[in-house]
């Protein structure tokens, strides 16, 4: 039992490390087709925004998401920090503006998007909605993989 335990384990570990998350579209799109997968654009702001760090803990950081995501989707995260401590470097923040313009003009936070390996939005989250569950996020994922 302890085996599979630590079996189990192993395997969540190297799904988090090995977890396909990239910083802009054009590698995530690129990503995606070569790997039949499709594309969780995730807004936040990961040191101010409140639900964007409940989204995170329960749901992007759940084990069950973990593993999940791995297999079908490619992470892009667009991250909007406002302690200087945790600044992008300037050619990320730009992307992630870019991102924004395209994706996320109305400034929401948390935002999700799912999108095809085109950038074709399929299906959007806006804020944290507490109800949901790991299971309900990936329902919603799994109506559009093929």
């Amino acid at each position: 039992m302890i085996k599979k335990m630590m079996f189990a384990l192993g395997l969540l570990l190297v799904a988090i490390s090995t977890q396909a998350q990239v910083t802009n579209l054009d590698e995530a799109q690129a990503l995606a087709k070569k790997e039949n997968k499709l594309i969780l654009l995730k807004f936040s702001g990961s040191d101010w925004c409140g639900p964007c760090i409940q989204l995170q803990k329960t749901i992007i950081n759940d084990p069950t998401f973990v593993v999940f995501a791995h297999e079908k989707l490619v992470l892009l995260k667009a991250d909007f920090p406002r302690q200087k401590k945790n600044q992008l470097s300037k050619a990320q923040q730009a992307e992630n503006d870019k991102l924004a313009e395209r994706y996320n003009p109305e400034g929401e936070f948390p935002y999700m998007l799912l999108l095809n390996t085109d950038g074709k939005v399929l299906y959007k989250w806006s804020g944290f909605n507490k109800k949901l569950s790991v299971q309900d996020y990936i329902a919603d994922i799994n109506r559009y993989i093929k």
